[in-house]
């Protein structure tokens, strides 16, 4: 098992051309892609027809799909009527990954703007535990949880928060958003012995199992100073990180399988293929 590489979307270039996502799949072999994260950030809207001619072409093509679970999910909202809406959202997304053939929903953690960490993170666990029970009474017991690290500050997803709500389950996975980490702590993830430190805080909190399979997802982030992550860039920039090459020294020295989304602003299948290629080179 090597490390897969695909994009979040459609990029600009996709988009020219193309119209279905259905033709995703043949779109990416053919770049020498991987894999492809479905996008249901504003809510999940595939049809059942849509959603066979997605799995039959990626099936056919030998892509792996995941899915991004709405944006607006909260497992730490202070409403409880919220965090039930949020378990609804989860299900919504369980069913339409099962649809597609997806093994993996990415999931956003919520806030922590009214309250401490502490307390976010006790509601969090809780909600994502009866999330997980109810994924399991509607039969979508085979689709993997992944909570994602956030870019800003007053965000409910630091590293050590997510590696703790993916305790709550053997079967969660991080989704490990590299820039995200890196735009919250300003900088702080983007060198080997940083994300050497990462993989080994994995390792320790889920086990050797675990880290070799984690969701990923990589972009450039502008950030700033009082919040944290401010928008996604290109490959391109040179000002703000992280930078994907001592990354994809450590995966592939370290023999690991990770799933790359890449979630650059409008290049991200090209940039998912930059990280491709370094990773082969150092294989």
């Amino acid at each position: 098992m090597s490390a897969k590489f695909g994009p979040a979307g459609s990029s600009e270039a996709f988009s020219k051309v193309h119209k279905s996502s259905s033709e995703m799949p043949r779109y990416l072999k053919e770049m020498g892609l991987d894999c492809f994260e479905y996008q249901c950030g504003q809510g999940v809207r595939i049809t059942s027809a849509s959603a066979a001619k997605l799995k039959e072409e990626a099936e056919k093509q030998g892509i792996s799909l995941s899915l991004h679970a709405p944006y607006f999910i909260s497992l730490s909202s202070v409403e409880p009527e919220k965090r039930d809406k949020s378990i609804d959202y989860i299900l919504q997304s369980a069913s339409a990954a099962k649809q597609i053939g997806a093994e993996r929903i990415v999931i956003h953690s919520g806030s922590c703007a009214k309250i401490s960490r502490e307390e976010a993170l006790s509601l969090a666990k809780d909600t994502l535990t009866r999330a997980r029970k109810a994924a399991i009474e509607a039969g979508y017991e085979d689709i993997i949880f992944c909570p994602e690290t956030m870019g800003k500050f007053n965000q409910l997803g630091d590293l050590d928060e997510v590696l703790e709500l993916c305790r709550l389950d053997d079967s969660f996975l991080p989704t490990i958003d590299f820039g995200h980490l890196n735009a919250r702590t300003l900088g702080g993830y983007n060198s080997k012995e940083a994300f050497s430190a990462l993989l080994d805080k994995v390792e320790n909190a889920l086990g050797k199992d675990r880290l070799k399979v984690f969701h990923a997802h990589f972009s450039k982030i502008e950030y700033t100073q009082n919040g944290g992550e401010k928008r996604h860039l290109t490959f391109d920039d040179t000002l703000y990180g992280p930078n994907y090459e001592p990354l994809m020294e450590l995966v592939a020295k370290k023999g690991l399988s990770p799933t790359f989304i890449c979630e650059s602003a409008g290049t991200q299948d090209a940039d998912a293929l930059s990280m491709k290629n370094s990773y082969l080179s150092y294989l």
